[in-house]
């Protein structure tokens, strides 16, 4: 998702594009090169002579936690970190930064309280898939003197994936609403401002360490539904039990359930200005 709008905008202003991927026959921009995250060291070639790398890769979290399931979420980020920075280390003329995705699922859940960059990390499941998934980033900064930044992302808003992608048939058929009671807070961020930090991120030096890709405002379950549901033209009263979320997702309903208060205390100091800060409006460009 964020992926195809990044290389999109990369290409779009001049920028050469290497794309790393398990199946470059889907690459439609840029120069595609195979690699596979869990096998083995990215290709030092691949690496050699770009001016930085943007790192996304990752297992699905939005899917019910298994054992199977959590380990592959938990692999995929530490040991396809871990490659990418052998990779980096091979390279003789490496890239300067690294710009690593990262979650605000690092805070785990606090009820209202703010979070900004410099909050502790959790100690639930998504907070130590965080953790090791930027210790192993950030070991390109301490160990070769790249320039790493790690973008902790909050709830996407884009129609074709992500969480809002999973909430339009339910609203669209009028049966969507608050969940678990609706009082739970929701970091949101479109998926414009998600691509304008990692663009941010790229382009200025100052940029490093840990930035929160959330809206300036998060907002209750409850006013992201009801917001939806205009933007939608559909009712958006039919509320969600936990207990029903619990049973359809298992653990990984924690995720919609508990809530976050993710700010971007950091990201609006150093400068980015989000295009799209207020729900509604956001909702709206998100849903055209």
């Amino acid at each position: 998702m964020l992926g195809t709008r990044l290389v999109r905008e990369l290409t779009g202003r001049g920028d050469e594009v290497t794309i790393l991927t398990r199946d470059p026959a889907k690459v439609r921009h840029g120069k595609a090169v195979a690699w596979d995250p869990m096998a083995g060291p990215a290709p030092a070639e691949a690496l050699e002579g770009r001016d930085a790398v943007v790192h996304l890769a990752g297992e699905n979290v939005a899917q019910r936690w298994s054992a199977d399931a959590k380990r592959r979420i938990r692999e995929s980020r530490e040991i396809g970190t871990r490659n990418l920075v052998h990779g980096l280390r091979a390279a003789e003329d490496r890239p300067k930064a690294l710009i690593s995705s990262s979650a605000v699922g690092y805070y785990g859940p606090h009820g209202d309280e703010e979070l900004p960059e410099d909050t502790p990390p959790g100690d639930d499941f998504l907070a130590q898939v965080c953790i090791v998934w930027e210790r192993e980033a950030a070991k390109a900064a301490e160990e070769l003197g790249v320039r790493a930044v790690l973008v902790r992302t909050g709830v996407v808003l884009d129609k074709d994936g992500g969480a809002l992608g999973k909430m339009l048939p339910f609203f669209k058929a009028g049966i969507g609403g608050p969940v678990a009671g609706g009082r739970q807070l929701l970091p949101w961020i479109h998926a414009d401002d998600v691509v304008g930090i990692y663009l941010r991120a790229l382009d200025d030096a100052h940029w490093s360490g840990p930035v929160n890709a959330t809206a300036p405002k998060p907002v209750s379950n409850r006013e992201f539904s009801e917001a939806l549901g205009r933007a939608l033209h559909r009712p958006a009263v039919a509320p969600v039990p936990a207990f029903a979320i619990k049973t359809l997702y298992g653990e990984m309903a924690e995720i919609v359930t508990k809530g976050q208060n993710a700010i971007p205390k950091r990201t609006s100091k150093l400068g980015y200005e989000f295009r799209h800060p207020q729900l509604e409006e956001a909702l709206r460009t998100a849903l055209n």
